[in-house]
Formats: structure tokens, C-alpha cells, sequence
């Protein structure tokens, strides 16, 4: 089998974005762009990717780690430079080199594979990727003789006024035999307006010593769109969605109004889901089948069960089991975990605790580092004080336990199984089971007391 290889090229600065990160680093539907283009050179048959890398490029490499071989380009002096720089990462044995640019995110693995096929049994030794534009400004023209084969690609500031009339542009992708790349590398000067050495001048030699340039068309000319600054960083995010959420609707998910929900990429969702409009699916988040999500809803991390109802609230990095209700305007920080056919409802907030089976945090309560067994409801109002300015400190409550409303369980504090709170207590000691704690002052009362007030002031009796 033809071994291959990518060159990634990630070493620009991105002047453009008025960032202090690199581009590649930059984000659409929850992975830098770069992630994005590495996933679709595994998934078209790539066995190792060489990255080179330069402005930022230790950033890049915390990144990235050790999932890729690393080049670096320390001065920027055009595309075949950099593809240089990568050279020492190419064993011998290698037959095709894949060399695409870090910032086209929206390349498909489907689009390489086809290139990379196209280009080992067409015996080409060079094929580029092209697209059919409206607007070619900007980008290199793909010039063919007038039997249609490639003879060159020029770029924009170096092209006619003729060349700068074709509508083929240049993808910046390509194939190239291993040794036919690296013997064409070595002939390339920098004769341009930029002073740069271009890998596209590669073609030009290879068609001049009569070896075979093809060149393969994109079926969406969308794929390659670069990024070079925020807007066209907004459009990629466009596109992105718009497949991610076909995705998902043509996996058996209902979205209400498609172009309100926004997705990252490694979300995924059952069928019979609906999700309403105004939700987001951020990170690691798995949604199981026949959920109702929304609508103003947000996860980020999370896993939920089947048939959860969450509507109007904030779930980060957490777990919510199956038959479960959350909300409206309800939040679940980190840690929190709910057990099956838990409710959680309006107002109520809770952190780093396990709620168990079946119970209640219907209203206005705050759950924090607490373990809540099966069958429990918590009053309205009720909260765990679980800080004391220095520490976190937990609490525990037994299954089948009553907690009246606006009642303070100052942690630690452990509620025995099936004891009852009585409303408006501060619980500072523990409960045993079966128990009925209430902790209230005294209630006092004055009989007469408006009518005395008035008095004193001066006033009629009201």
C-alpha cells in the first residue's frame, strides 16, 4: 500500500485577525480550525501529519502534543519554504504527500479522500485541488492550456489582467509524489512580486519537464474557504453549522427553528429529540432519545438520559438521568449529578452534588457538594450552607427525607433517612433518622403595638 503523509501548514501569523493567538487556534463549532483540518486528514486515509508551525507555534504544539510530528518554519518566506521545513519529517518510503493549509476548516475528509485517489491511480505527480468561484479575488488562478491540462497556478499579484479573469482558483490543497515534490522544491526561486518561495511554482517545473499535474474540482466551493480574518471566520462558522445541524435532523432530531440551535462538533443526539429554539451544544455533550431540550437552554459537557425535559437552563459538565425535569431557569454547575426521574425547577441552582431517584428540588434552592438520597423534596427557599469562608464542607441527606421551605442546612450536617425539617429551621446539627427537627425563635406578639406607635409619634390610632 502507498504510504502518506500530510504536511500541515499552520506557520502563519494571521495578521489580519488582530489576535495575540494563531489563527489556527482559533475556533469554529467548539475546535480550532486546525483540529478541524487534521480530523479530515485521518479520516481520508492519512497515516501521520507533519505540522509546521512558526509565529505561536508553541502554542500550537501544547495543543496538539504529541498526535502529530512537528516542523518548524522560523521565517516566513512563502508556502514552498515551509513545505521544505517539513522535509526531514518525510521517510523515504513515503509515497504521497498530502499538503494542506491549517486554516480551511471546512474541508471534508470525503474531499481528500477523492483527491488522494484521484491523484495515485491517475498517475499524476502532482494534483491540486481546485474550486469554481464567483469571486476569485484574492486567490491563485489555476491556468490550463487549451487542452485543459494544468500548466500553472499564478498567484493574485503576479497574475495578468487576462489570468485574473479565471474563475478556477487554487484550493491550496494538493498531492505530490514524494521525490517528485522535494526534486522540484530544490529548483524554486523567489522571482515574485513577494519575494516568497511558492509551492505552487512546483507544477510549473513539473509540467516543464512533461510529468503529469492533474487537478481535481471541489464539489462545494465552500470547503475552501481560508481564513484570514473574523468575517470570513463567521462565514466558516455558517457553513459548519449549517451541516452539523443537517446532520442531526437527517438522524431522526426535530429542531423547531434549525438556524436558532448552535452545535460544536463532538455533540451528539438521540432521535425523537426536539430542540427548541435558542439552544446551544457545547463540548462533549451526548443527548439521548425523545428529550425535549429548550428552548434558551445551554450545555456544555454534559450527558443526559432519555426522555429529560430541560427547558430555560444552564448545564455544565454534568450528568442528568433518564425522565428527568429540569427547569425553566434553572442552573447546574460542574459535578452535579441527577439520578432518574429527578426535578429540578425554577430558580434552583446546584453544584458538585448527586441528587438521588425520584426526588425534588422543585424552587429557589441551592444545592452545593450535597449527596441527596431517592425520594427526598427540598422546600422552596431551602439552601445548603456549604462554605465557611475557608472551606467547602458537605451535606447529606438520607433517602425519603422532608425539608420544609427557607430552611438553612449548615454543613457538615447529616439528615438520617425519612426525618423532616421543619420550615424555616437552621440545621447546624445532625438529624437522626426518623426525626423532626425545627429550629425557630420564639414568636412574639404585641397586641395594640400600630396603635401605640402612632401615639408616641403623635399621630391618630390607625
Amino acid at each position: 500500500m502507498n504510504k502518506r503523509t500530510a504536511i500541515v501548514l499552520a506557520a502563519g501569523k494571521g495578521t489580519r485577525m488582530k489576535s495575540h493567538q494563531p489563527k489556527v487556534l482559533h475556533t469554529i463549532a467548539g475546535e480550532p480550525l486546525i483540529a478541524h483540518v487534521l480530523a479530515a486528514v485521518t479520516a481520508c486515509g492519512v497515516e501521520r501529519s507533519v505540522v509546521v508551525i512558526g509565529h505561536g507555534g508553541e502554542a500550537v504544539q501544547v495543543y496538539l502534543g504529541d498526535q502529530v510530528d512537528w516542523a518548524w518554519q522560523r521565517e516566513q518566506l512563502g508556502t514552498g519554504h515551509a513545505v521544505m521545513a517539513a522535509r526531514p519529517q518525510i521517510p523515504a518510503g513515503v509515497g504521497t504527500v498530502l499538503v494542506v493549509c491549517g486554516d480551511t476548516p471546512l474541508l471534508t475528509g470525503e474531499t481528500l479522500a477523492r483527491l488522494v485517489a484521484g491523484h495515485e491511480a491517475g498517475g499524476a505527480l502532482a494534483t491540486v485541488l481546485t474550486a469554481l468561484v464567483d469571486d476569485p479575488t484574492g486567490y491563485g488562478r489555476v491556468i490550463r492550456d487549451q487542452a485543459g491540462k494544468v500548466i500553472g497556478i499564478v498567484e493574485e499579484k503576479d497574475a495578468t489582467p487576462a489570468q485574473k479573469q479565471v474563475r478556477e482558483i487554487n484550493a491550496g490543497t494538493y498531492c505530490f509524489n514524494r521525490e517528485a515534490l522535494f526534486a522540484a522544491l530544490a529548483k524554486i526561486k523567489p522571482a515574485n512580486v513577494q519575494g516568497e518561495y511558492y509551492l505552487t511554482d512546483v507544477l510549473a517545473i513539473l509540467r516543464r519537464e512533461d510529468a503529469l499535474v492533474a487537478a481535481q474540482v471541489v464539489t462545494d466551493s465552500r470547503e475552501v474557504l481560508g481564513i484570514n480574518d473574523r468575517r470570513q471566520l463567521a462565514v466558516a462558522e455558517a457553513v459548519m453549522q449549517e451541516r452539523l445541524r443537517a446532520k442531526w435532523l437527517l438522524a431522526g432530531v426535530t429542531m423547531v427553528d434549525p438556524t436558532t440551535v448552535w452545535l460544536h462538533r463532538q455533540v451528539k443526539i438521540g432521535a425523537d429529540t426536539v430542540v427548541y429554539p435558542q439552544t446551544i451544544l457545547e463540548g462533549e455533550t451526548i443527548i439521548g432519545s425523545g428529550c425535549v431540550i429548550g428552548p434558551a437552554t445551554r450545555f456544555v459537557d454534559s450527558q443526559i438520559g432519555d426522555q429529560v425535559v430541560v427547558q430555560n437552563a444552564v448545564v455544565l459538565s454534568s450528568r442528568i438521568g433518564d425522565r428527568c425535569t429540569v427547569g425553566p431557569f434553572a442552573y447546574l454547575r460542574p459535578g452535579t449529578v441527577l439520578a432518574a426521574e429527578v426535578k429540578v425547577g425554577d430558580f434552583a441552582e446546584i453544584k458538585n452534588s448527586v441528587v438521588g431517584k425520584g426526588s425534588k428540588v422543585p424552587h429557589l434552592a441551592y444545592v452545593g457538594d450535597a449527596t441527596i438520597g431517592a425520594g427526598v423534596n427540598i422546600g422552596c427557599g431551602t439552601i445548603t450552607c456549604n462554605y465557611d469562608g475557608e472551606k467547602k464542607h458537605p451535606t447529606v441527606i438520607g433517602d425519603g427525607v422532608f425539608v420544609g421551605s427557607n430552611t438553612n442546612l449548615v454543613a457538615p450536617v447529616t439528615v438520617g433517612d425519612k426525618a423532616f425539617i421543619g420550615a424555616g429551621s437552621t440545621i447546624t446539627k445532625d438529624v437522626p433518622a426518623g426525626a423532626l427537627a425545627v429550629e425557630r425563635a420564639q414568636q412574639i406578639i404585641k397586641e395594640g403595638y400600630r396603635k401605640r406607635l402612632n401615639q408616641k409619634k403623635g399621630g391618630q390610632d390607625g
